[in-house]
């Protein structure tokens, strides 16, 4: 299974255009961007799609026209920018499957034609499960809310390898650790937006609660030694980048900048 992280920054990115602080300007000085969080997974499933995903995929020097299945957490603007299935249908009438939470489908059925048959749309809420491309993919509960219900989404590959893309959350609900119990992860992504910030209501993470959050799945053997535990949604109030890299290592953790393929 290949991940490519196409955007690893929480919904204002890194820098934030409109800050000064010490994580932003080092970000801005060495043109080290992190845009709106999304992930391509063997170039045919496509989580989350924000404004700047598909700019993202031509940065990278790919097409998406392999796509045919696109995931989506929850309805904020930086995971769906509605306006790609437009521009899809500008060029292709190959058949694509869209993914999401009530909330997140209800944003997207005005930017398709009436008569079109090509995306066809499926309504999920937390604790479905259903095959996509040869996928097997759990909705799971996440501790955020957008417009309504949002979701995160553990994913099979056909080859065996277990995906957890888990943001945006905060501390997990009991029913997705029950959910996920007898799994256990090669790569799990897992939003860190905070730092040592405290995050506002609870549905983000700072790096207290990230540590939490991976012992939590330590524990009923989701993580082990052999996982690759990788933050994302990273925000501006983190610290600059070196120490970003060592504190998240302190905790069994890796951070890449946008565009890094990992390979599982």
């Amino acid at each position: 299974m290949d991940v490519l992280l196409l955007g690893t920054g929480a919904s204002d990115g890194v820098p934030n255009a409109w800050c000064g602080c010490a994580t932003c300007a080092e970000a801005r000085a060495s043109g080290s961007i992190r845009t709106n969080n999304s992930a391509l997974i063997d170039g045919r499933l496509l989580i989350d799609c924000g404004p700047e995903a598909p700019r993202q995929a031509q940065r990278a020097g790919l097409e998406l026209s392999g796509v045919r299945t696109v995931l989506i957490g929850h309805a904020h603007d930086d995971h769906l920018d509605p306006a790609f299935l437009m521009h899809r249908g500008w060029v292709s009438e190959v058949p694509l499957q869209v993914v999401g939470p009530a909330p997140a489908i209800a944003r997207c059925t005005d930017w398709l034609a009436p008569d079109q048959s090509v995306v066809t749309f499926t309504t999920v809420t937390a604790g479905d499960e259903l095959m996509l491309d040869g996928y097997r993919a759990r909705v799971l509960p996440a501790t955020h809310h957008a417009l309504g219900e949002a979701v995160l989404y553990a994913i099979e590959a056909p080859d065996g390898r277990h995906l957890l893309y888990a943001t945006d959350t905060g501390p997990w609900r009991s029913a997705l650790l029950t959910a996920v119990t007898g799994t256990r992860f090669d790569l799990v992504l897992l939003e860190e937006t905070f730092g040592d910030a405290e995050p506002p209501n609870g549905v983000h993470h700072c790096f207290t609660t990230f540590a939490a959050a991976v012992d939590d799945l330590r524990s009923i053997g989701a993580v082990d030694d052999r996982t690759r535990v990788v933050a994302v949604h990273v925000g501006h109030n983190n610290p600059t980048h070196d120490e970003l890299v060592r504190r998240l290592a302190e905790l069994g953790a890796e951070v890449h900048p946008d565009l890094t393929l990992l390979r599982v």
